[in-house]
């Protein structure tokens, strides 16, 4: 049984709770809550010494950072497929995760909008033009590759890693409110995506450590 270590509203959890349901991947959660430090405790801090989430626990041992376990999902979980044959087809859908994982999540998660509030003393309208930035700039070159290569999905007419990526960006824009109007193409493949049964599961509101007020 796989032990995924996360938070119900952490991007980068959602991304592998979307694929490891994608591909039918029995698991658990251990669950903490970012907002009260919980991750920071010294028993996860044995497992994941870089005080973040997700981990996965595996009979191989822990695997840390999102990249590295949806890589490892597709490895060990070969079927359905998350990353195309073709070689070009797989680049591009990891240039797509990337342009999320790399150019948007990292400015916008936790710990940065922690500093810009406490270090800078950013007032509230200025970190939500911060968010609305970084996502705005992001989404409008992603806007084009979705355009480029969906059929239905952000790559293709199946699921790929891109979509693992894609879905809870989206969900994370209009949770801080970005105005999404300008992006139809990714629109268009998040509700294609969040249509599905294994990735409606994987929504937050959906997790046992999500606020049910």
């Amino acid at each position: 049984m796989l032990r995924l270590h996360g938070y119900w509203r952490s991007t980068a959890s959602y991304r592998v709770r979307i694929a490891l349901n994608l591909k039918g991947a029995p698991y658990e959660q251990a669950t903490y809550d970012l907002r009260t430090d919980a991750h920071k405790d010294l028993g996860y801090l044995s497992l994941a010494p870089h005080g973040l989430v997700p981990a996965l626990e595996s009979d191989d041992g822990v695997i840390l950072e999102s990249p590295a376990i949806l890589e490892w999902l597709e490895e060990r979980f070969p079927q359905p497929r998350l990353l195309p044959e073709d070689a070009f087809a797989r680049a591009a859908v990891r240039a797509m995760a990337g342009l999320i994982g790399c150019d948007i999540h990292p400015l916008n998660n936790l710990r940065v909008l922690r500093a810009l509030r406490s270090e800078f003393e950013a007032k509230p309208e200025a970190v939500e033009r911060w968010i609305a930035r970084w996502v705005g700039d992001g989404f409008a070159a992603l806007e084009v590759l979705v355009a480029r290569h969906g059929q239905g999905f952000a790559f293709g007419a199946e699921p790929t890693l891109a979509d693992c990526y894609l879905v809870p960006q989206v969900y994370a824009a209009r949770r801080f409110g970005v105005d999404l109007a300008d992006f139809p193409a990714i629109r268009a493949a998040a509700a294609g995506a969040e249509a599905l049964p294994a990735i409606q599961a994987a929504h937050p509101d959906r997790q046992p450590d999500a606020d049910r007020t």
